[in-house]
């Protein structure tokens, strides 16, 4: 491809990538959550001052609009971002914020909390409160047995213990 036709595409794009799209569902989040999209804002401020320190960089511009749209979807989730009082929710059911016990129909144990989009994180067990295992097991009480409903087939899970962060 002609580097030519590249800088006439960069031009007519303004350099300036698609915003990343919001979610439609209220940006809820742990204090822990808000304090991590922070700390990306400032990663992303930090890396488009290194750029600006690289003048020598063909692919300086595109780097410089991935950011600036990062920067965009973060700072929006920022200004939509509401807090969720952790010590406010209600200890015996499962709410925003809850970390959870279960028990599977195998009978072993795991451990979910209940997180915002942002920061959920299957690896580290932090599953978003709109995904269908939270949405399952919200409202519910220890002793409880919810239906996960998976493509994969449900799954039957007994709430064992609930607990909140504090």
């Amino acid at each position: 491809m002609s580097q030519a036709f590249v800088k006439e595409q960069d031009e007519a794009l303004g350099n300036k990538l698609p915003d990343r799209p919001q979610s439609d569902h209220p940006n809820y989040v742990t204090p822990q959550g808000l304090s991590l999209l922070h700390d990306k804002v400032h990663a992303l401020q930090e890396q488009r001052t290194a750029l600006d320190a690289t003048p020598d960089d063909p692919m300086k511009q595109q780097r410089v609009a991935e950011v600036e749209r990062d920067l965009r979807y973060c700072q929006g989730r920022i200004e939509r971002a509401v807090v969720v009082d952790l010590a406010k929710q209600p200890a015996d059911e499962v709410h925003f914020g809850a970390v959870v016990q279960v028990r599977d129909e195998k009978g072993e144990s795991h451990e979910f909390t209940v997180v915002g989009e942002d920061e959920a994180d299957v690896v580290a067990g932090k599953v978003s409160w709109v995904s269908p295992l939270a949405k399952a097991m919200l409202g519910s009480k220890v002793g409880d047995t919810v239906t996960w409903q998976r493509p994969a087939g449900n799954v039957e899970l007994e709430i064992t213990r609930i607990r909140y962060p504090v």
